[in-house]
C-alpha cells in the first residue's frame, strides 16, 4: 500500500481499531474473597486487552461517548436545615420509623466555632450535584436551599421512592466525643420492612462510597464508631423508609478540632464532594 492509500485507511478508520477489524478491549469486574464478616477484602477491575487509545474512543457516528451517569437517577439528601432550630414545635414532632418513633428532624451539630452541620451538607450536597449532573446523571435534592425547616426524615425516604432512585445518598457530619475523628458509613439492616429488599443493594454503595471517601478525600476510618468505618443500623427513617439503595454519610466528627478544619475548608468540601460522586459511580455502573 503506498503512503498516500495508508494515510486514508487510517481516515475512514477514524483511528480506531475496532472500526480496522481489530479486537476492542473489554473490562470486567470481580469482587475477591469475604473476610470473617461477610465485608469483601477488595473490590477489583481487571482488563482483558488492551483498550484503544483515548482519541479514538467514538460512538457510531463519530459522536462523543455517552457520559458514565446517563439515564441514572441519584438522590441526594443534604441533612438537616439551616432554620430548623428556629422551629422546634416542627422538628420535635414524632413520626413512625418502624422500628420506633422518633423526631421529624433534629438541628444537626456544629463545630466550637459555630461552622453548623446543615451548612456543611448544604455545601457538599451542592457540589456533588453538580459533578453528578457534569457525568450525565438526574439528580434530585431533598431540599432546595440552607434556609427553610425540615423535612422530615419520613419525606426525605418518600422523595427517594418517588424517584425510584438508582441510589440516595444521605450527607451528614457527626457530633461525637472531641477526641474521635473520622469518617463512617451507615448501612441499613433488614428490618421486615420496605427497605429489605435494597439492604444488599445499599451495602455495595456503602463500599463503595467508603473506599472512596479514604482514597479521594483521604479521610480516615473513624476512630470511634463501627468497624473500618461501616455502621449498620436499623433506628434512620430516612434508611427503614426506603425502597431504593440508600446509605447515610458521617463525613468526620464536627466537634473534633482537625475534622471541623478541613469541613471549613472550601477545598476540602469539593474534595470530599468528588469522593461521593465517584462512589456513587462505582456503584451505578
Amino acid at each position: 500500500m503506498t503512503t498516500k492509500a495508508f494515510a486514508a485507511a487510517l481516515v475512514l478508520c477514524g483511528l480506531s481499531a475496532a472500526a480496522c477489524g481489530g479486537t476492542a478491549g473489554t473490562v470486567s469486574g470481580a469482587t475477591a474473597g469475604s473476610a470473617g464478616n461477610g465485608e469483601p477484602t477488595s473490590r477489583t477491575v481487571s482488563r482483558a486487552t488492551e483498550a484503544a487509545p483515548a482519541a479514538a474512543v467514538t460512538t457510531a457516528g463519530g459522536k462523543a461517548p455517552a457520559k458514565p451517569l446517563s439515564g441514572k437517577v441519584v438522590v441526594v439528601d443534604p441533612g438537616h436545615n439551616g432554620l430548623n432550630y428556629k422551629f422546634p414545635a416542627k422538628i420535635n414532632k414524632q413520626v413512625n420509623v418502624l422500628t420506633q418513633w422518633k423526631a421529624c428532624d433534629t438541628t444537626g451539630t456544629a463545630t466550637n466555632n459555630g461552622y453548623s452541620e446543615a451548612a456543611f451538607t448544604w455545601d457538599v450536597s451542592q457540589r456533588l450535584a453538580k459533578i453528578l449532573r457534569e457525568r450525565g446523571a438526574t439528580v434530585k435534592l431533598t431540599r432546595p436551599n440552607n434556609s427553610g425547616v425540615g423535612p422530615c426524615i419520613t419525606e426525605r425516604a418518600a422523595i427517594g421512592n418517588k424517584a425510584k432512585a438508582d441510589a440516595a445518598i444521605s450527607v451528614h457530619a457527626d457530633g461525637a466525643a472531641p477526641a474521635g475523628h473520622g469518617f463512617h458509613v451507615i448501612i441499613p439492616k433488614k428490618i421486615n420492612g420496605p427497605v429489605d429488599p435494597v439492604v444488599g443493594a445499599s451495602r455495595e454503595l456503602g463500599l463503595d462510597v467508603r473506599d472512596s471517601i479514604k482514597s479521594v478525600a483521604g479521610m480516615p476510618y473513624s476512630t470511634y464508631i463501627g468497624s473500618k468505618a461501616l455502621s449498620f443500623r436499623n433506628d434512620l427513617g430516612g434508611l427503614n423508609l426506603s425502597t431504593v439503595p440508600k446509605i447515610f454519610v458521617e463525613c468526620g466528627n464536627m466537634r473534633n478540632s482537625g475534622d471541623a478544619a478541613k469541613f471549613q475548608n472550601p477545598a476540602f468540601r469539593q474534595k470530599m464532594a468528588l469522593s461521593l460522586a465517584d462512589g456513587l459511580q462505582n456503584y451505578l455502573k
